[in-house]
Parts: C-alpha cells; sequence; structure tokens
C-alpha cells in the first residue's frame, strides 16, 4: 500500500509564520526534491499560525516569494499591542477557575476550560473583525480552497470544541484562516454562519489527531521541544503518541532566541525567518530521512 504522508505545521505567531516559511526555504536550498515532497504531502494541516503558512504554500505561490515577504520591510501585519505574557494568563486563568460540580452530560474538563477561553475571547475589544479580515486576506496569495487535502483547526468558541475546515466545508478559505488565527484576547473571534470561532491552538499547537489517517507526519513547531501546554501533557508528547511516524523540527537555540520576547510582535518577522531558514538547512536530510523512499 502507498504511504501516505502529511505537513503538519504548528501555531506560534507572526514568528511562527516567519520560522515555518524560512524552514521549508532552508530544506529546499539543501535538497529541492525534499522540499518539494513536503509541498505535495498528500495533508496538509495547519493551526494558527501553520494555517497560514499551510494555505499559502498550497496556493503554488514559490518558497523564495514567500519568504521575501517575511523578511520584507513593510508589511501589512498589525502590532496587537499585546504583551505575550498576557495571553499566557489568560489560559492560566482557565486553568485555575474551581472545578464545576455537575458538569453538563458530554462536556469534559478541557472543553469546559476552553468554553471559559472562548467567553473571555467574545467579551474582549479588539480591531472590527473586518480589519483583521482585510489583513488575513493580504497575508494569502489566493483566496480559493487548493484541490486537495488542506486541513485548518479552530476551536467553537461557545461550545468550545475543535472544528476542522476543508474544502468542503463551505466555507470560504480567508474566514478558515483567520478563525484558526484568532488569538484571545488579540484578535476578534470569527463569524462564520452563526457561530463564532477563536485559535485552533488553543488546546493544542500542532493538533495532530486530524491526520490520523496517514502514517508519516513531518511537523513542524516554533516552540522549544519542552514548551509549556496549557492542556494535556505537551505537544512533545502528543507527537510520540502518534499512530503512525511522526518526525518533529522543533525550534532549536537559534531560532528560540531570534523570535524575542513577543511572537506576535510584526518586528519579529525577519530575524525568525533567517534563523528558520538556516534550520532547514541543517536539518534538511533528517526529514528526507524521515519522509523515506
Amino acid at each position: 500500500m502507498e504511504t501516505r504522508r502529511a505537513l503538519v505545521l504548528a501555531g506560534g505567531g507572526l514568528a511562527g509564520i516567519a520560522w515555518e516559511t524560512g524552514v521549508l526555504c532552508g530544506i529546499a536550498d539543501e535538497s529541492p526534491t525534499v522540499a518539494q515532497r513536503l509541498l505535495e504531502a498528500d495533508v496538509l494541516v495547519g493551526t494558527s499560525a501553520g494555517a497560514a503558512v499551510a494555505a499559502q504554500i498550497s496556493s503554488g505561490c514559490a518558497l523564495d516569494v514567500l519568504f521575501e515577504r517575511q523578511v520584507a520591510q513593510t508589511t501589512a501585519e498589525l502590532d496587537p499591542g499585546v504583551d505575550i505574557d498576557a495571553i499566557s494568563e489568560l489560559f492560566l486563568a482557565a486553568l485555575r477557575a474551581p472545578r464545576t460540580r455537575g458538569l453538563a452530560r458530554g462536556v469534559d474538563r478541557t472543553q469546559l476550560r476552553l468554553q471559559r477561553i472562548g467567553a473571555v475571547a467574545l467579551a474582549t475589544k479588539t480591531v472590527p473583525e473586518s480589519v483583521r479580515r482585510e489583513v488575513i486576506a493580504q497575508r494569502l496569495p489566493a483566496h480559493d480552497w487548493p484541490d486537495r487535502a488542506l486541513r485548518l483547526t479552530a476551536i467553537d468558541a461557545a461550545a468550545g470544541e475543535l472544528v476542522v475546515f476543508d474544502r468542503d466545508s463551505g466555507v470560504e478559505l480567508v474566514d478558515a484562516v483567520a478563525a484558526s488565527c484568532a488569538v484571545p484576547g488579540v484578535w476578534p473571534p470569527v463569524t462564520i454562519a452563526d457561530r463564532r470561532y477563536i485559535d485552533g491552538g488553543v488546546a493544542s499547537s500542532v493538533n495532530l489527531g486530524v491526520a490520523t489517517d496517514c502514517d508519516t507526519a513531518v511537523v513542524m513547531v516554533p516552540a522549544g521541544a519542552d514548551g509549556p501546554s496549557p492542556f494535556g501533557p505537551g505537544v512533545a508528547a502528543e507527537i510520540a503518541a502518534f499512530t503512525g511516524t511522526a518526525f518533529a523540527v522543533f525550534a532549536d537555540d537559534e531560532s528560540l532566541a531570534a523570535f524575542g520576547p513577543n511572537s506576535l510582535d510584526p518586528r519579529c518577522r525577519m530575524g525568525a525567518a533567517v534563523a528558520g531558514r538556516n534550520q532547514g538547512r541543517r536539518q534538511a536530510s533528517a526529514v528526507a530521512a524521515a519522509l523515506g523512499p
């Protein structure tokens, strides 16, 4: 049987978009064939920053063009003026909330915590949805879903449930990416039909379970392997538990230093992209081995 492969792109703010783009370019510098195999993976999974990158590379836009956009002096990205520590505190507040007796049937504690984060996101004053949507639209080289398996994750703010958007969801690509990138407390939840959606990385930055129909997954994570997770055992454990073969590229020390103190600050893009490209060059052979023959 033919091996099905997935490229899974995790969340990590604007630094994550730049870094993942850089890593792919660095792999292409060393081995165009390996990079092409990644770009042509049977399934692309994107969460938050990874949703933007997955949509960009599935558009057919050349990697070098995408990289140049990351290192350009000018950008359409907005500075939210929110410190990343404030976002972390939002998550911690949900975790510290008292346990609720008599949970509604079918609602587990993780779901309840996601609902609490969703409620805060819905109540927080941010830029208008239309302003944020225009930023996302300018990120994407194409606004139509590609004719391939592209899966983008988000969280239903009211239900506290993971949602996966694809070309059969009846949702515009720009809206799906915007929903996946709607960081609670920073950007407005995205309205699709009669529901509101927040960042797909709230519970997991990788959502590797979305790729369980694949035998092999290459996962790019713009964070350290020991990075904290608000829910569950963490990203490294999630990747280790994958039912197939998973190979993870975590940000190395050089890349983490390049991200700076705030991964949502547009000024982090250039350094993150360059560091990612350097790391991609160093890891190209390991990625090639993980992909197999």
